[in-house]
């Protein structure tokens, strides 16, 4: 058999016991690659065990992605592109608020993403990185300076409303308590360890510390970050 027809062969079938399976396309390839990294980690992505858990030889994934790396940005654009939808309001506080819950429920989804989601674009210049992953930075600048916010002012408040997010997710997901059975929230979080000299606020707040409402904080963030934007628009029109 030539090598070429050989390729599509694997690619196509040869599963369990020699059951025919699903054609690869991107959509697959990019579903099964986010399903491992939630199983394991990101650590635990290689184009080898991904063509292994396709059921294809390693060389048929290279249509889609020409390389590891290639298929990190590939993932991070898959995710990403679940958050970007045309606004459903000219409201761009309920806009804003509305992306930024979405971007927390992807990451409550896909835990494991976070990091990935929060530094892999780092890593590339703007300009070559894949184009859906710049979609929410195009669709939010739009919707500021629709607003009335100038083009920088836009890039700012964007750059800020994210790190607001990045912040917000990266903290829910490590807010873990080691026994929510015991009844003091100072032996919960062993801050009975402090000396109350040197962490009295520390102590004083243990019931807030260890009661964490992932969207009520998240709220009361934008609340914040809005009512200063809220106030430089009025004052831009002054």
């Amino acid at each position: 058999m030539p090598t070429s027809e050989r390729t599509t062969v694997d690619a196509v079938s040869k599963g369990n016991g020699g059951s025919r399976r699903e054609p690869l396309s991107r959509e697959r390839v990019l579903t099964t690659a986010l399903d491992m990294v939630d199983a394991d980690g990101i650590e635990a992505l290689s184009m080898r065990g991904l063509a292994r858990e396709l059921g294809c030889t390693p060389m048929a994934l290279y249509r889609y992605a020409d390389s590891r790396d290639a298929l990190l940005d590939s993932l991070v654009e898959s995710v990403l592109a679940k958050l970007v939808s045309t606004p459903v309001t000219g409201d761009w506080v309920t806009e804003l608020r509305r992306v930024a819950h979405g971007f927390r429920e992807l990451a409550l989804a896909h835990p494991r993403m976070v990091p990935l989601l929060v530094t892999r674009p780092l890593a590339t210049p703007l300009g070559l990185r894949p184009r859906g992953t710049l979609r929410p930075l195009e669709m939010l600048l739009g919707l500021l300076i629709n607003a009335g916010f100038s083009p920088a002012d836009a890039l700012h408040v964007y750059r800020t409303f994210f790190g607001l997010l990045y912040g917000h997710v990266l903290t829910e997901l490590q807010e873990v308590v080691t026994d929510p059975e015991e009844s003091d929230a100072l032996l919960r979080l062993g801050l009975h360890r402090l000396p109350p000299q040197e962490f009295p606020h520390v102590r004083e707040l243990a019931n807030e510390l260890a009661t964490y409402d992932g969207v009520a904080e998240l709220d009361k963030g934008l609340d914040m970050l809005v009512a200063g934007l809220q106030r430089q628009l009025l004052g831009q029109a002054d």
